[in-house]
């Protein structure tokens, strides 16, 4: 976005969709409406990104209002079909705002490619003969991709490590496992990364005598980190029956509870990635590759641990989310998909590692809305209002009555298809 947009739109969620839009273009933002209502992703292009195709499938495309990211407003794309989500992580966009915001940074856009010899009798020699070839293989790789060499990216260095294979009950298996590290710039990179690494297989075979088995990247992108952090004064988070500090020390004991448990950790992240994969979707990413890459982040300690923080210390709920998330911004899907461009230009997000940053940070918002559900209502009461208004269209009731259906269902807590037509009844006089 540019400096003269905001996304703080009070009353956003109560328009029609057109009158979103509408919304949306009042508040700076320099879109049309076509992309969200033309055919979107057109059956021949769909038959040339996978195979045996028969259709395309629609999922909701909303946006979250409210969030300042690194000082800016920034309007979010998010595709996703459960309720509730959009609907909190812009309520705690506008909270965090109060407090300044969310500011990010990343590492870089370096992804990893493997390849693994396997079965290596002597895993020393053939780690030192690598070791010792490694200008030879950094000088051969940086052939394969000159044009992203010209964009600013290429090899950036290559690793060698001694992998054991050691499942009690089978045979012992050493395997050596080269490394490459590839600056992909704005691409996610997986083809890029692929390429290189069967490229250098030969090489590879022929410095130590071995056989290369597994030629292929990681989805465990550890050097392309993304960071969001969050400070909430307490006093946003008052309730009409709890103070601001208790519910802050409600959040943070919440999360110390993710810490301690994986059982917990496993619906904490899921949270979590309720926003990342949504913004994912919305941009054409991979959102399987991120979910790998962030639940195996979790368990680098041999623990599985939630993918947040949050402490409080008695003057500031501090939140702070860290995960290797690989996007692109550039190649695959973005380049076919008319809906995807349009959700890219709505965000504003040219490069890759600055979509990364809002990623997390929508992921931050989403974990701290299930968290302050958590600890005050229950997560059941604000997810059941949002399935109200599903509910009462499966009753049968227009799209100017499923707010009134809804409201009726939300005040007696009576989410019933039965209940929604009865109300649906007495509402047309029947």
């Amino acid at each position: 976005m540019s400096g003269n947009e905001t996304s703080r739109i009070p009353g956003f969620y109560k328009l029609s969709p057109d009158e979103r839009v509408k919304a949306l273009q009042d508040a700076g933002a320099d879109i049309a409406l076509a992309p969200w209502r033309d055919e979107g992703l057109r059956l021949q292009d769909a038959d040339l990104m996978v195979e045996n195709v028969i259709g395309t499938f629609s999922l909701p495309n909303a946006v979250a209002v409210n969030f300042c990211i690194d000082g800016a407003d920034r309007l979010v794309p998010m595709v996703v079909e459960e309720p509730s989500v959009v609907a909190a992580v812009s309520n705690m966009a506008r909270l965090a705002r109060r407090s300044g915001g969310f500011v990010t940074e990343s590492s870089s856009d370096i992804m990893i490619g493997q390849l693994q010899l396997s079965n290596v009798q002597a895993p020393a020699e053939a780690v030192s003969k690598l070791e010792a070839a490694r200008d030879e293989l950094l000088a051969q790789a940086a052939t394969i991709h000159p044009r992203l060499v010209a964009r600013g990216g290429g090899m950036r260095g290559i690793d060698v490590r001694h992998v054991v294979y050691d499942e009690p009950g089978y045979p012992r298996e050493d395997m050596v496992v080269l490394h490459i590290h590839l600056d992909c710039v704005d691409a996610m990179g997986a083809n890029m990364v692929n390429t290189v690494v069967e490229h250098l297989a030969p090489l590879v075979e022929g410095i130590t005598g071995e056989q290369v088995g597994l030629k292929i990247l990681s989805n465990l992108a550890d050097k392309r980190l993304a960071k969001a952090t969050v400070r909430i004064d307490p006093k946003y988070l008052s309730t009409a029956t709890l103070k601001g500090t208790e519910v802050a020390e409600r959040i943070a004991s919440a999360w110390r509870f993710a810490w301690a448990d994986p059982y917990r950790a496993a619906t904490h992240n899921k949270g979590v990635m309720n926003g990342i994969d949504a913004v994912a979707l919305a941009t054409g990413n991979d959102w399987r590759a991120i979910e790998a890459g962030a639940h195996a982040w979790c368990a680098r300690d041999g623990h599985y641990r939630p993918m947040t923080t949050w402490r409080f210390d008695g003057d500031m709920l501090v939140g702070s989310i860290e995960l290797p998330v690989q996007f692109g911004t550039v190649g695959g899907t973005i380049r076919v998909h008319p809906t995807v461009q349009a959700n890219l230009a709505l965000l504003g997000a040219e490069k890759a590692n600055d979509l990364a940053r809002v990623a997390v940070a929508v992921g931050l918002a989403q974990n701290l809305g299930a968290l302050k559900a958590l600890a005050t209502e229950g997560i059941q009461a604000g997810h059941m209002r949002m399935h109200a208004r599903t509910v009462a269209a499966t009753a049968g009731a227009t799209t100017a009555e499923v707010p009134r259906v809804a409201m009726a269902l939300c005040a007696k807590r009576d989410y019933s298809v039965a209940y929604a037509e009865r109300v649906l009844g007495e509402l047309r006089g029947g």
